[in-house]
């Protein structure tokens, strides 16, 4: 066992252990309307006519797009008794998404470490979520971190 008051050995057997795929299909109008949502009007998301004419041949979901296609739950276990921060996340982009696509979500826990603060013990949680599409092609990961206290 760890000698951290906040670390357990349960933790540490998640690492690596991948959620059940949950799968999106992407249709077009959910595009447009979580383009509105955040005010883009860029036209990749937005004119399906003029996003014919560029490189990508049709509409594309906007990168934060990603942030509504949720994975299923990874197993609790960390304490909810403790507090949360975000402690940002890191984002990498591969493929567009269009239309039609089916993007396959999943999330792992990638590390969990201590380190002392102003408060006492913190616990920094890193988790990485995958998002594929249909040919099993990556089209982004995000990489976030949460600070538990």
């Amino acid at each position: 066992m760890p000698e951290s008051s906040i670390l357990t050995e349960e933790m540490l057997k998640a690492v690596g252990v991948e959620t059940k795929p949950a799968t999106y299909e992407i249709e077009k109008g959910h595009i447009r309307r979580f383009a509105e949502a955040i005010g883009d009007s860029n036209i990749l998301f937005t004119d399906e006519k003029a996003a014919r004419k560029t490189r990508y041949g049709s509409l594309i979901a906007p990168p934060t797009f990603f942030r509504a296609l949720l994975s299923s739950d990874l197993p609790p276990v960390v304490s909810e008794k403790l507090r949360k921060l975000d402690g940002g996340s890191q984002w990498e982009y591969f493929e567009p998404v269009h239309p039609g696509d089916r993007i396959t979500v999943t999330a792992k826990y990638v590390s969990f470490t201590t380190r002392q603060g102003r408060m006492g013990e913190m616990l920094l949680v890193v988790v990485e979520l995958t998002y594929k599409n249909q040919f099993d092609e990556v089209a982004a990961t995000q990489r976030t971190t949460s600070i538990r206290y």
